[in-house]
């Protein structure tokens, strides 16, 4: 079942979900707004070979903003800290980042209890 706006609320009031920092203005009306963070990753090599442990390279994006280049796999997070113990998460991407080609991989999009 996905959760109204109301249920959203009722639940972070009794503390079965937490987003850090919280604000009203990005609760939709079935959902959450998070925002990219400022941390990016990138692999060292670009060829990635699933039978090592691949280099990352961690940087912060400028307060200017950043260009990325195609063919160049980006790691980001998200701005909010999120937490649930009595329900799954998921992200989905907005249609207007996706349009752009920035995407949420299909396999990372479900969130975990802790």
């Amino acid at each position: 079942m996905i959760l109204s706006d109301t249920r959203i609320l009722e639940e972070i009031e009794k503390g079965t979900i937490k987003v850090v920092p919280y604000s009203r203005e990005c609760l939709g009306s079935n959902s959450y707004d998070v925002h990219l963070g400022k941390t990016l990753a990138t692999y060292k090599e670009h060829m990635i070979d699933a039978k090592k442990h691949n280099q990352i390279d961690y940087f912060e994006i400028p307060d200017d903003g950043i260009v990325l280049y195609p063919h160049i796999f980006y790691l980001g997070v998200t701005q909010e800290y999120t937490e649930t113990h009595a329900h799954v998460p998921f992200l989905e991407g907005k249609s207007s980042t996706g349009r752009l080609g920035i995407d949420i991989h299909a396999t990372a999009a479900t969130g975990k209890s802790l």
